[in-house]
């Protein structure tokens, strides 16, 4: 079996392969500090309660876009599983070709969501991700990561509203019954989710506009909040919440040890 771990700013998603079929994912929060014995720990308890042994993982392929934890979670891998993981960054085979301007700062997560988008939708494809970061990667019919656009993610922007305004609460983030709110909290409910989905179809739209040349470009999109955001528009093509963690999947078995 695969494991999987994909470290975002957020949350560490951790998703276990037996060949192509993904059999268990569930998340940690990444902010809180661990020892390698902690996250051993974490790992192999989670997994026993899926009828998952920790030791019988035979590799491992680690993304992460989170430096300050990585010490403590290979060395977990190392001195628990005896296994040296696969790091995804650069050097490493993708199957994508990053052609920005600086292809070392396009983060580990999105060159993983790229690849599996082109690997199993083809291209060109812009993929976008609803996380900590709201990103939308554009990928051609070759395989070339063309350009990559940030904005704020859905948390970000409610945080940055409860925290900085004195008068408003934290809120359960998801769609109001309607934009037509009557009170503070679906008002709040009614700016983040509807602003989000006027974002991603303005987005989408002039992706489309200025990369015309490229012709028809399949929109998929993941991340947790997409579930929210997806179902809300006819501009996404595909929803795929597993999307990093089969990425992850696909580059490893690009890799010399693929057969492992």
């Amino acid at each position: 079996m695969l494991l999987t771990i994909d470290v975002g700013n957020t949350n560490i998603t951790v998703g276990v392969f037996r060949g192509e079929d993904l059999i268990t994912t569930f998340r940690l929060t990444t902010k809180r500090t661990r020892t390698s014995d902690e996250y051993a720990s974490t790992l192999a308890g989670i997994l026993l309660q899926n009828g998952i042994e920790f030791k019988k993982m035979k590799d491992v392929i680690i993304s992460s876009v989170v430096p300050n934890v990585m010490h403590s979670l290979i060395s977990a891998i190392i001195k628990y599983l005896d296994i040296r993981p696969i790091i995804v960054e650069a050097g490493i085979k993708t199957g994508i070709k990053v052609v920005t301007e600086n292809p070392k700062q396009i983060g580990a997560d999105r060159i993983v969501d790229a690849a599996a988008a082109y690997e199993i939708y083809g291209g060109p494809v812009l993929v976008i991700d609803f996380g900590t970061a709201t990103t939308y990667d554009l990928v051609d019919q070759e395989g070339a990561f063309l350009t990559g656009i940030t904005a704020p993610g859905i948390r970000i922007s409610a945080r940055a509203l409860w925290e900085g305004a004195a008068k408003l609460p934290e809120i359960e983030i998801k769609k109001p019954e309607s934009i037509l709110a009557k009170e503070t909290i679906s008002s709040m409910q009614a700016g983040l989710v509807y602003g989000q989905i006027g974002q991603t179809e303005y987005i989408i739209k002039k992706v489309k506009e200025e990369a015309a040349y490229l012709g028809e470009i399949k929109v998929v999109a993941t991340g947790g909040l997409g579930s929210i955001i997806a179902p809300e528009t006819e501009m996404i093509d595909v929803y795929n919440p597993n999307l990093t963690l089969q990425g992850m999947r696909l580059i490893y078995e690009k890799q010399n040890r693929g057969k492992k």
